[in-house]
Parts: C-alpha cells; structure tokens; sequence
C-alpha cells in the first residue's frame, strides 16, 4: 500500500478492459511528488486490471454499475478522500450527482478527436473503425473534463496523428495508444498541481 505524504493528492482510476491505461498511469504516478493512485475501480468482473494492479500492489475494488447510480462508489470515494478521478477506459456512464461532487475533478480520454466519433457505444476498436470507414486523413487523443453525458465534457488536450493510405483500424489504434501512454499521464498531473 502506498504512503501518502502531507500534501499529496489521492487519484482514483475507474477502468473496465485490461487496464494498459491504468498500468502507465499508475507507474508514472509512483514518482510523482504531487499525487499517487491510492486505488482502481473496476465494474467488469472479468477484467484484466485486476492481475495488473495485483503486480503493481494496488488495490483493485469491484463495484456493479448500480452501485455507481445508487451513490455507493461516491460515498467510498469521499470516504477515501479522494482528489481527483482519472478514467481509463471506463465504459458507464457516470452518474450526474457523481458529476457535480467531484466538478472538474474528473478526467476522461478518448481515442479521437471529439466531438468527433465520440458518444454513447463509441469506445475502443469501434472508434478506430468508424475513423477508418469516414475515409478520415487524422485521428488523435481528446483528453476531457466528464461531464453528465458520454465524451461532451470541457476539452482539456488534444493531439493528432496523421492516417496514411493503407492504415487499418489496427494500426491506427496502435498509433492512438502511443499518445495516450505518452500524453494523459502528464495532463493528469497538471490537473492535480491545479488543484487547490
């Protein structure tokens, strides 16, 4: 279990999927003199953040989707003193009293650049995919506030990457997952030493 210095803000990560995201969030925080991920929470159970944080000595909680629309998450995050909420690749949406506590304290990412290709059922490989078949000469990154509804949130970051003749959906999403890995870690951090 990670030590907390005075001062250093707590950061929950909410994740789905296999938690590469997470993973490197997690290990850029470990050396941060700012914030550490103090938990993950997970709404899938089969998911594999679970054996990643498990290497990285994290602790990794199951909560069911109702458990975030009853308000159970919220109250274990304030109970946790929680700072600041990071999503790595988080598929339900979050609820609106959720939205309002924890008000520019959420942070999303999202593999293009909003508000294209973003919204309800657009995550991962689909994505990719619709980029692709628009016949789209970029894609990139949106890094963003969360808001009430899916991907509309306040734009904090974007970067781009070119789609050359011939791409597929692979590798662009190979191509995205390098300015994520890259990017949200340091915007997160920036968000943290905003924070008051």
């Amino acid at each position: 279990m990670s030590v907390f210095l005075q001062g250093m803000k707590k950061i929950a990560i909410l994740a789905s999927g296999n938690g590469s995201n997470a993973e490197n969030l997690i290990k850029f925080f470990k050396n941060s003199d700012c914030a550490q991920v103090s938990y993950v929470i997970c709404n899938k159970k089969e998911a594999g953040i679970y054996d990643r944080c498990k290497n990285l000595n994290i602790p990794c909680h199951y909560f069911t989707n109702q458990s975030f629309d009853t308000g159970e998450v919220q109250k274990f995050m304030i109970n946790e003193k929680t700072d600041l909420i990071v999503l790595a690749g988080f598929l339900h949406l979050i609820p609106k009293a959720m939205v309002q506590h924890f008000q520019g304290k959420m942070v999303n990412i999202h593999p293009s650049l909003l508000p294209a290709f973003g919204g309800k059922g657009m995550y991962g490989m689909k994505v990719h995919q619709a980029v692709i078949a628009s016949g789209a000469t970029e894609s990139g990154i949106t890094i963003h506030l969360v808001n009430e509804n899916f991907d509309e949130g306040e734009i904090l970051f974007r970067a781009h990457v070119s789609i050359e003749a011939g791409d597929d959906a692979v590798k662009l999403q190979s191509n995205i997952a390098k300015l994520e890995m890259q990017y949200y870690p340091e915007i997160v951090e920036k968000l943290c030493r905003q924070l008051s």
